[in-house]
């Protein structure tokens, strides 16, 4: 009996040597094993169709929000360029793409997006969607909460959470980014999830 015990702890030991370390982030949560997305159809700022095929070959951070929101949008953008900016100096450093994903259908069309997206990065993509229940639905696939309020005179108010989604190259959700959001922790932890994957 006390052989099968030995046995049963050098295994164990053998195991954990060989298992890989959990990626710990200093922004969010690794994923492990990765989720797959659902697929989906949006509208790019160029009025190209935008899908989960767009996701695939390349890193993504996926980010929800909308062009009027007056603070958490143009701060987390701001420093998701900050992030793609010391990314672009580090010799061989691989970036992700940034998606803003419009969580306000009604009034960021391409042609806003068009308009604001750039602003922040020109290599920044905007995407919308032909119509609010179509945000919604990805949104709530994806753990993202969207709230569209009316209001008497006429007018709504949008609210949403401020997660990143990091996508890696085969389309799979690998890991959740919550903040707080700073460039350097930022690209501190794409570098952890990156390296996580090899």
């Amino acid at each position: 009996m006390g052989i099968f015990a030995l046995m049963g702890v050098g295994a164990a030991l053998l195991w954990r040597l060989n298992a890989k370390p959990t990626v710990v982030l200093a922004t969010g949560t690794y994923l492990e094993p990765r989720r797959a997305l659902p697929d989906f159809s949006l509208i790019d700022q160029r009025g190209q169709g935008f899908g989960l095929g767009n996701l695939r070959g390349h890193w993504s951070f996926l980010f929800f929000g909308y062009t009027n929101c007056p603070d958490v949008c143009p701060a987390t953008l701001s420093t998701l360029a900050a992030m793609q900016k010391k990314l672009r100096s580090d010799a061989g450093a691989g970036r992700p793409q940034v998606i803003f994903v419009s969580v306000d259908a009604k009034r960021d069309t391409p042609e806003q997006l068009a308009r604001y997206v750039p602003y922040f990065d020109p290599e920044f993509v905007g995407v919308t969607a032909p119509d609010q229940a179509s945000i919604q639905a990805l949104a709530s696939q994806l753990g993202i909460f969207v709230q569209i309020s009316p209001r008497p005179d006429g007018t709504y108010t949008v609210d949403h959470s401020g997660e990143i989604l990091v996508v890696d190259p085969d389309g799979k959700l690998a890991a959740i980014l919550t903040g707080p959001f700073t460039w350097a922790a930022l690209a501190a932890d794409f570098q952890r999830i990156a390296a996580g994957r090899a």
